[in-house]
């Protein structure tokens, strides 16, 4: 991963680089804890070799999960870093990715691996952002 500073103060921005075969929330969440980063939004777009996206099942409290086991296009990837109940950096983040016939998938990314690339744009927030979990709904919310 390669990464750059293009706007520093109290609203920093930064912009990585991931490399092919990284694992996407295993690369920005150590990036966000080295910088020390406690409330951002987060955008990217790129590609993977697999990826899996999750829907949320309210009634059963999980993600149900919805594997892709071929190189799909990153259309969006959108989300948000606060900081997590055990102090480090919690990612939420959602994907629509493309598929070769043109078909897309989409929901909460669970996981991916990156080929050959995956542009990050990370844009600082002046407020801290903390994630509670929420047993009422068994997921980590941003709460205020």
């Amino acid at each position: 991963m390669r990464s750059k500073t293009i706007e520093s103060g109290a609203n920093r921005v930064f912009v990585l680089i991931l490399d092919d075969g990284e694992e996407v929330f295993k690369a920005i969440t150590a990036f966000a804890n080295r910088e020390r980063i406690e409330g951002a939004s987060v955008t990217a777009i790129g590609a993977f070799s697999e990826a899996k996206v999750g829907w949320f099942d309210l009634a059963a409290k999980t993600y149900k999960p919805i594997g892709i086991g071929e190189q799909c296009e990153v259309l969006s990837l959108i989300g948000d870093i606060a900081q997590g109940d055990d102090g480090g950096a919690s990612l939420h983040l959602h994907a629509v990715l493309g598929l070769q016939d043109g078909s897309v998938r989409g929901g909460h990314l669970i996981s991916a691996k990156v080929r050959p690339t995956l542009e990050v744009t990370i844009t600082e927030t002046v407020e801290h952002l903390r994630r509670k979990k929420r047993s009422d709904l068994g997921i980590a919310l941003i709460n205020f």
